[in-house]
Formats: structure tokens, C-alpha cells, sequence
């Protein structure tokens, strides 16, 4: 029997238009179906609309960063932008001729309403939002690339295990949708493209350039997910172990797909949660960059109490216990019970309890790998949870120490 989260494809692309440069700051513009400066929520949430104080960001090789220090990310499967404090940035933005922001070369992004006048900005549609419009951002010609510029060399990037374009890609939903209940796994519904509106690109605000490096270290505890709300304890970290927590640099599962043994051939594809069961496993991808080459690496297992919990929720019953496996290889959306990576190591099993963070296994960080997990439930233990990072974090995570 076979026991496994995964990132998002993170292709680069330059061309002699589109270049990534050393860091340059600046604010961004939507235009087209819908307009206005962006900001930001405290948890990093960029948004067009709601009023809120124009948010400053920064270009550095194809990554971006806020003004609080915090890696700006598209988190999967939706491919939110949002900045996140501890997050590694996602690679392969840029800025093009005119000074119009671009991701993998494409100007095209997508505004879907999270309020009646609020948007949340995406590199695709949402599925089954119906009201997502196209725009396109600017930075009012800051960082922009000159025609002659040649490339430069982007930074690297581990391998993507499932590109997806088509389909979401597990793991983190937009903190201000969280979900309510935990659904058990299911086939994902077939994708609907929402109507989409043409937009084209006026932009006119611009806002200094800084050459500053923003300090992480400097995050005012209001931009901290993890600030609010205790963190798990845990058997006390040993020297060659990272904290149970998510202070610090941190991978997100940018996959989670679901098998079940009593339909073996099933795939059920991505998912927000993670289910176990004496019958169901959940499969993770982590791509770990390779900027993490050298360090130490721990994935870890946060289990807070319900009540320290702010936008998730999860279901336990009987009792038994999880059980841990590292896979030879990396799962896709179409793994199925059969098709499970053969287990490369036995990483054992724990009774899990409310307010404790677990060290599944600590070693090198496995930089510029796809690394896949597995949990499974033994006996008749029981877990369904909501994957998420804010206070206070809940699910399997890589931290880097």
C-alpha cells in the first residue's frame, strides 16, 4: 500500500523586451475592467478597490517583494498575488517596455471580486466566479525594460510537478474565503471559464523608485500571519531541528490530492484539505527552492487547538494514529490509489493531539527538488482539515532553519 503537496508550475521566460533587473520599487495600477491603485489587507492581500493606502512593492531577479519585507506569492490553486511574511517569492515576474507588469511574459491578469467594491488580483480566472475581469498592471514606466536590454540570467528554479493550466492547483484558497465545513474528497468539477472582459492598459500614477532592500525583519506584527495566535507546541527542537513554527522561511504544499483505497482508480484531483483515514491518504508536493541549498529543512506538522484557529477549521474522530512516508517521486492531479509513488522512506506514525506541532523529519533542504509526502490514517483516527497558514497555522509544512 502506498502512502503523500505540491507547487505550482514556475516556469521563467525573458525575452529581449522583458528583463529582470536588480531591485527596483514602485506601486501598481490596474486598468481595464476595473481600476485603481492597489493595496493591501495586513495579512498581504493585494486588492484593487476598498480604499485602502496605495501598497509599495519590489522587483529583484524576476521576485517580488512588499514594503513590509514579505515574499509575494501566487498561491495555488487560484494563483492569488498576495504577499506573505516568511514566503519565499514566486520567480518570473517583470517589468516590460511602458513599465507594464508581466508574469512568465504575459501582461494578462485577472481582478475577482472578494467584497462589492473590493477585487483580488490573479494570473487566471477563477473558477465558477462568473464577475472575474481581465486588467492589466503598471508600474507607471518604474523598473521598465528598454528595447535594446538583453536578458539577464533569471534565478533558478525547482521543477514544477503539475503546470495545470487548465485546472486549479492545490493548497492555499484566499485567506478571506475560508472554508466552513470539510468536504470528503471528491472529483473536482469540470472548469468553466467565467466571461472575461478585454481590458487595455492606461496608466498614468507613478510612485518613487527605492534601491532599498526591505528588512523582514522589520514586518510590523499587524502583517504577521502567525503573530496573533499561539503557535503548537511540541516536543522541544533539538540542535538539528527546525522551529515548529512558521516564523521564519517556509514552503506551502502547493498540491494536495486525495487517494482512496476503496476507489483505487479514482483520481480525485487537487484539494484544498487534507483527509486521512483508515481508507484515505493525502499526497503533498513541496518544491523546495534553491535558495535553500545548505540549510536545514524540517517538515513539520501543526496541529493547533480549535479555538486558536482564525480562517480554518478541521474534523477529528476516533483514535489511532497518522502515519508519514517520503515519496520516491513527485504526485500529479491525476494520481489515483494505484498509481501512488512507491514510498522511499518511512518517516512513522504519530497520535496526533490539538495544540501540538510535530518534527516529522529534518535533514538537508532537498534545494531545486519537487518533494513529495504522504499521510495516512492507522487504526480508526480520523482528520479532515483546511490547509492553512494564518493564525494560527494548521496543516504540513517545510520550514527552513
Amino acid at each position: 500500500m502506498k502512502y503523500a503537496f505540491a507547487p505550482l508550475a514556475l516556469g521563467l521566460t525573458a525575452s529581449a523586451a522583458v528583463i529582470r533587473r536588480d531591485q527596483c520599487c514602485f506601486q501598481l495600477n490596474a486598468s481595464g475592467g476595473t481600476s485603481g491603485t492597489l493595496g493591501q489587507l495586513s495579512d498581504g492581500q493585494n486588492r484593487v478597490g476598498g480604499n485602502h493606502s496605495p501598497a509599495t512593492y519590489c522587483l529583484n531577479n524576476g521576485a517580488i517583494t512588499d514594503k513590509n519585507g514579505r515574499g509575494c506569492i501566487l498561491t495555488p490553486p487560484t494563483t492569488q498575488f498576495q504577499c506573505d511574511t516568511g514566503a519565499s517569492p514566486t520567480p518570473g515576474f517583470a517589468v516590460g517596455e511602458g513599465g507594464s507588469l508581466t508574469y512568465n511574459g504575459n501582461t494578462k491578469f485577472y481582478a475577482c471580486p472578494a467584497a462589492d467594491d473590493q477585487f483580488n488580483i490573479y494570473t487566471k480566472p477563477v473558477d465558477n466566479q462568473s464577475k472575474c475581469v481581465e486588467i492589466t498592471l503598471s508600474t507607471g514606466g518604474q523598473c521598465a525594460a528598454s528595447s535594446s536590454a538583453a536578458p539577464s540570467t533569471p534565478a533558478s528554479t525547482p521543477a514544477a510537478s503539475q503546470p495545470a493550466p487548465s485546472s486549479p492547483v492545490a493548497s492555499q484558497p484566499a485567506p478571506s474565503s475560508p472554508a466552513a465545513s470539510q468536504p470528503a474528497p471528491s472529483s473536482p468539477a469540470a472548469v468553466t471559464t467565467p466571461e472575461i472582459v478585454t481590458a487595455t492598459k492606461t496608466f498614468t500614477t507613478t510612485s518613487p523608485c527605492s534601491t532599498s532592500t526591505p528588512a523582514a525583519a522589520t514586518t510590523p506584527a499587524a502583517s504577521t500571519p502567525v503573530a496573533s495566535a499561539p503557535a503548537p507546541s511540541g516536543t522541544g527542537s533539538s540542535s538539528n531541528e527546525c522551529p515548529k513554527d512558521l516564523q521564519g522561511d517556509y514552503q506551502y504544499p502547493h498540491l494536495i490530492v486525495p487517494v482512496n483505497s476503496t476507489t483505487p482508480d479514482q483520481a480525485y484531483g487537487t484539494s484544498y484539505n487534507g483527509e486521512i483515514s483508515s481508507h484515505v491518504c493525502s499526497t503533498f508536493n513541496f518544491d523546495i527552492p534553491q535558495s535553500y541549498e545548505g540549510s536545514t529543512c524540517s517538515v513539520v506538522f501543526l496541529f493547533p487547538k480549535k479555538e486558536d484557529l482564525e480562517t480554518s477549521n478541521y474534523t477529528v474522530s476516533g483514535s489511532g494514529s497518522a502515519k508519514f512516508s517520503e515519496l520516491s517521486s513527485a504526485v500529479s492531479q491525476e494520481t489515483t490509489w494505484k498509481t501512488v509513488p512507491e514510498t522511499s522512506k518511512d518517516l512513522g506514525s504519530i497520535s496526533l493531539e490539538a495544540g501540538n506541532g510535530y518534527t516529522i523529519t529534518s535533514g538537508e533542504c532537498q534545494a531545486g527538488k519537487t518533494v513529495s509526502y504522504e499521510i495516512c490514517g492507522e487504526g480508526s483516527f480520523s482528520l479532515n482539515y483546511f490547509q492553512d497558514y494564518n493564525p494560527s497555522p494548521l496543516g504540513l509544512y517545510v520550514r527552513k532553519c
